[in-house]
């Protein structure tokens, strides 16, 4: 039996137990009057039922295989455990690669073939074990608050009180992610910092992670100045920006504010389709089509336009992004109280008038949120940018020239196998250290605007 089964009776077994507590608080209601609803009982039993298995059953997940793994090892001969940490770690992921079968015949080791035989077995009983121990404890646990509804049970405090845990699990969870990731990438950019100046870093002209595996060899000290891919991103990103907030935005205003409501039923959804075409299709658009086609006028107009551009990669990027400002600029025009604009009226403004000076106004931390979001997309994306913008580092403020951008410079250094402890490799942890601290700049920048210039009304 599959153990994914378990988890699938145990939902079964929870949604049982739920309609018999309700059952059971009805039953000993007996014309009292019981201080909760019976869907609380209900859901106090069914709760009951369904959180101590599933708590064993995360337990099983998160520590199952080292414990197996432990147990294999310590049945194999000594002489090869013997061989040192990365030999050890060798054989641990020979052995599951055994036992996900993953190793062609040939190249079995007898012992370590006995050893996967033996995991396969402690696992399977493993399983087992889990599974009557995950519905015995389900069953019992159900069973103690089943007997113990009664009219003065509760039931709506517990759950509440559970459900409430939940939340602050959830929150907790949550927190400790953005932490995790924050020191994650901050540990690793220390260590590149101690190879690398940050002044260096932070303010070099010249971007070539390039590390030459002997001192002899050309370009074997590297150059680590992150002003030219930050220059790039920043010229991108605004070039999208200048193509996605004035149509989104104006888009946003005709569909909450002219629009028929036909023209509205159709034309927000077929919008909205922009945001679901995958980015790799956005980069073929702008490497086959937009591309070529600004060459070929920058040809005709006497320039000289390289065949991957930023204004290539910018003007396909502010179309991929005109969703996130139009679909949030016009759900939060839409959320303006109609009584602002019938007061608007009443004292003689225009519609124009009005949605210049009472809708923009009331509407505005939405809509600079929707920029905001609008504006991380862009500076995120990767796809477009390696199709359409190339992968040179170049300090330029000519858009029609190849440029690169942070997060196409953090995949291109990762790609393959790397060694974490050079520079070369290290330099993408400093680049998305660096583009955290840009994203929190912004998120600074756009809650003082918010606040500066928001309008509020009772």
């Amino acid at each position: 039996m599959s153990f994914l089964v378990v988890p699938c009776l145990l939902l079964l077994l929870a949604s049982v137990a739920f309609v018999q507590g309700k059952r059971r608080a009805l039953a000993v209601a007996a014309g009292e009057r019981l201080h909760s609803r019976p869907w609380y009982h209900g859901m106090l039993v069914a709760l009951w039922c369904l959180i101590p298995g599933l708590l064993i059953y995360l337990l099983w997940v998160f520590f199952a295989d080292s414990i197996l793994t432990r147990l294999v090892l310590q049945e194999l001969p000594r002489e090869m455990l013997a061989r040192g940490a990365a030999q050890k770690t060798l054989l641990v992921n020979d052995l599951h690669n055994l036992v996900a079968g993953h190793v062609a015949a040939r190249d079995i080791d007898p012992v370590l073939q006995q050893a996967a035989d033996h995991y396969r077995a402690l696992a399977a009983t493993g399983r087992m074990f889990m599974a009557f121990l995950m519905l015995g404890t389900a069953v019992l646990s159900a069973a103690l608050v089943y007997f113990r509804i009664s009219p003065d049970l509760r039931s709506r405090n517990h759950v509440e009180q559970i459900i409430r845990v939940g939340l602050l699990l959830c929150s907790t969870v949550a927190v400790l992610t953005t932490i995790g990731i924050v020191l994650s990438v901050l540990f690793e950019s220390i260590r590149f910092f101690r190879q690398v100046p940050l002044a260096e870093f932070l303010f070099g002209l010249k971007w070539s992670p390039q590390m030459a595996m002997r001192a002899d060899q050309v370009a074997s000290s590297g150059s680590f100045g992150a002003v030219p891919v930050l220059a790039g991103t920043f010229m991108i990103s605004a070039i999208a920006l200048a193509v996605a907030v004035p149509v989104g935005l104006m888009s946003a205003i005709y569909l909450s504010e002219y629009a028929a409501p036909g023209v509205r039923t159709w034309a927000k959804p077929a919008m909205e389709i922009l945001a679901g075409v995958p980015t790799v299709v956005y980069g073929f658009f702008a490497a086959l089509v937009v591309a070529p086609c600004i060459r070929d006028v920058g040809t005709m107009a006497g320039l000289d336009v390289s065949s991957e551009s930023a204004l290539a990669a910018g003007l396909v990027m502010g179309i991929m992004i005109i969703p996130f400002v139009s679909s949030l600029s016009d759900d939060v025009i839409n959320a303006v109280p109609q009584s602002l604009r019938d007061g608007s009226y009443g004292l003689g403004a225009t519609r124009s008038e009005t949605i210049i000076h009472v809708v923009l106004p009331a509407a505005l931390p939405g809509i600079v949120g929707g920029i905001l979001l609008a504006a991380s997309r862009a500076i995120g994306e990767t796809m477009i940018v390696v199709m359409a913008a190339g992968l040179s580092a170049r300090l330029t403020a000519n858009p029609l020239e190849a440029v690169t951008t942070v997060t196409v410079q953090i995949v291109t250094l990762l790609v393959g196998d790397q060694e974490f402890d050079s520079p070369k490799t290290l330099a993408a942890f400093a680049l998305g250290l660096l583009l955290f601290v840009v994203t929190l700049l912004l998120n600074v920048v756009a809650l003082y605007v918010v606040r500066r210039y928001r309008e509020e009304y009772e």
